[in-house]
């Protein structure tokens, strides 16, 4: 780990402004820079850099931050990742933080199963382009199946010849041991103790992760020995640095292209993804034949919302479409689906299309997955039964939508497309969420080994709004930003007494809301007030600059966010900041976050109140405070200036 002393020595030596040039073009407007932005298809410049405020900002997509968040969603590289690759831009030496004698061990352990991945696999590319087996076997077999050797490089492929002792051999005679060569899968042992090759015989094709190791392996049987042979695909096993179920095959060289064109197509196979780079399609990743799993879609999360399930036109291709649709909706990602005709993948399609036909045929014939559930499951079915079975089954795909807009968007095209009553889709979506939430409660319960409680019970613990809307977070967001922006700047405020007092406007937050244990919702609004008040008597406190090179990226992160101005204004158009001004912005969204937290306490105090109808004693005790809650909330309200019905 690096230690904080290093991480602060390199946010001191970063200039934003130097960092963003080594990826887009800047020119100087005003006391910013603009360009075209990295993380979408920008026709004209609309990144700005602010050189003072050391952040990044993206006015149409919203992307950005400080130089590490910048590095880490273009590159995508880890946080310490980034900060090696400041360090090495600014000459800075790193220190690593002294590990444990257990974290050595584990690292060491992770680093050697790489290592020997790495080795192995440039092994079995020197196989293929220079061993006379390699060359005539291997590369034979890759250039029949139409791939170019610009591309076999770009994947790293290789070969392995049928010697099944060689590669033990080989390996241990240059110094790794046969511990990680066993652990990755790449050997095992037979029983005279004899190291065995997993994929003699066969080509091999890498599966590399989304930083550039090398964590695991498929091998292909080639051609002519499929025939009878019970295994055509063998695949690294589960290891320590490999799960296959959190893999996407091509996610490596795919990144930039799904990042910069924000939509990624999914494939079956290998030899999909690699015909398609090849065509000019880049922005693609397979499964390789397993199932979806949250672990992959959140992978592709980190680089779009959007993707495009892309298959075989046949049954099994209809099947493959409809698998896992719901994971990826439940997941936020939008999905449209892609059948290609004829029953061909998208290998077969890629070697029959040029380039332009292949993508003017995926930009024609991409499906709303709602159009194409409805095409599929409701095509001919005229039984009453079977078509109600169908209906709820797409009403389910879209009661799993997480945006109520996405899915009331969705509800009233189901209803125009099925000519259904919209108010009858909409009561069954209900159904199905609440139905949906009632489980997952009780497998929190069951998880917690919690019993079902039938009776509402008051709330406990810190004061938090119990659900949350748009108001609540919009006044949270605010608040945290004034402290952000300005926590070191003073205001005058009047105490208890009516005496003036100066105080910095993140101590007044903290006070005001720690005064009743309110707290924010989002923990890392929290950490930014607590750190805030800790910092403020530090020499030169500034709360932007600090919080925007905090060593914490999703602090960091959240921090750039909240200093980024999200619209262009000239200087002259540009607010200045009183101290009188944020002294009443303070205070209004002070109350408005209080206001907030009445409102919804309100609400559930009216919950109590029917929960408690056979119990008069406690009935009177919830309405008293309903009461009072009430006159505190019509206060406040006549001091926003607000009228309450």
């Amino acid at each position: 780990m690096i230690d904080r002393l290093t991480v602060d020595r390199i946010m001191e030596a970063t200039n934003i402004v130097d960092v963003v040039s080594e990826f887009v073009s800047l020119r100087k407007r005003g006391v910013n820079y603009i360009g075209l932005c990295p993380f979408h298809n920008d026709s004209h410049p609309s990144f700005s850099v602010s050189p003072s405020r050391g952040i990044c900002h993206c006015f149409t997509c919203g992307k950005g931050g400080n130089a590490i968040n910048f590095l880490m969603e273009l590159e995508q590289m880890t946080y310490p990742d980034a900060l090696r690759w400041l360090a090495r831009k600014y000459n800075i030496e790193v220190q690593e933080k002294e590990l444990t004698s257990e974290e050595k061990q584990k690292q060491n352990e992770r680093e050697s199963m790489f290592i020997v991945n790495q080795w192995a696999n440039d092994y079995f590319q020197n196989l293929l382009h220079n061993d006379v087996d390699g060359l005539a076997i291997g590369m034979q077999y890759f250039r029949s199946r139409g791939f170019r050797d610009d591309v076999i490089k770009k994947f790293q492929l290789g070969f392995d010849t049928t010697d099944r002792l060689r590669l033990g051999k080989e390996a241990i005679a240059k110094g790794y041991k046969d511990e990680y060569l066993t652990k990755t899968g790449i050997c095992f042992k037979n029983d005279k103790g004899e190291l065995i090759d997993r994929y003699a015989g066969r080509v091999v094709f890498p599966w590399v992760s989304v930083s550039g190791k090398v964590v695991g392996f498929t091998a292909r049987v080639l051609d002519s020995r499929t025939h009878g042979v019970s295994q055509k695909y063998v695949n690294s096993p589960d290891s320590e640095i490999y799960h296959k179920a959190h893999e996407l095959y091509g996610i490596y060289q795919a990144k930039k292209a799904i990042a910069k064109e924000n939509k990624v197509f999914m494939v079956e196979g290998q030899a999909d993804v690699i015909s398609m780079h090849q065509n000019g399609v880049e922005n693609v990743v397979a499964n390789s034949g397993t199932a979806l799993t949250v672990q992959q879609i959140r992978l592709l999360h980190r680089f779009t919302d959007n993707i495009v399930l892309l298959y075989d036109g046949d049954a099994a291709g209809q099947n493959a479409a409809l698998r896992g649709t719901d994971m990826l909706l439940s997941e936020g990602m939008n999905v449209k689906v892609l059948l290609l005709p004829d029953g061909q993948d998208p290998d077969e399609f890629s070697k029959t299309h040029s380039g332009e036909e292949f993508k003017k045929y995926m930009e024609d014939n991409q499906k709303d997955f709602i159009q194409f559930k409805s095409d599929l499951m409701l095509k001919g079915v005229t039984d009453p039964i079977k078509r109600s079975e169908a209906i709820n089954s797409i009403v389910q795909s879209v009661a799993v939508i997480t945006d109520q807009i996405i899915r009331a968007t969705y509800i009233h095209d189901c209803a125009q497309r099925l000519m259904l009553n919209e108010e009858t889709l909409i009561n069954s979506m209900n159904r199905m969420i609440r139905n949906g939430m009632d489980e997952k409660q009780k497998e929190e319960r069951r998880a917690a080994g919690m019993k079902e409680e039938p009776v509402a019970q008051a709330p406990q613990g810190p004061k938090q709004s119990p659900t949350l809307d748009d108001q609540t977070l919009k006044v949270e967001r605010m608040l945290i930003q004034l402290v952000v922006r300005h926590g070191e700047q003073t205001i005058t405020v009047k105490d208890n007494e009516d005496n003036d007092i100066v105080l910095p406007i993140a101590q007044y937050v903290a006070l005001d809301l720690g005064a009743d244990h309110l707290t924010f919702h989002d923990n890392r609004y929290n950490q930014i007030l607590t750190e805030a008040v800790q910092h403020l008597g530090d020499d030169g406190f500034v709360a932007a600059m600090y919080f925007v090179n905090h060593p914490e990226p999703e602090i960091s992160k959240v921090a750039s966010e909240l200093c980024a101005d999200h619209y262009q204004l000239s200087e002259s158009l540009q607010l200045k900041n009183t101290p009188e001004q944020l002294c009443r912005e303070m205070l209004r969204l002070v109350l408005e976050f209080r206001m907030n937290y009445v409102e919804h306490h309100l609400v559930e105090l009216k919950q109590q109140i029917l929960a408690s109808a056979n119990n008069p004693e406690q009935m009177m005790a919830v309405m008293k405070e309903y009461k009072d809650m009430q006159t505190i909330r019509n206060a406040m309200a006549k001091q926003l200036g607000s009228n309450i019905l």
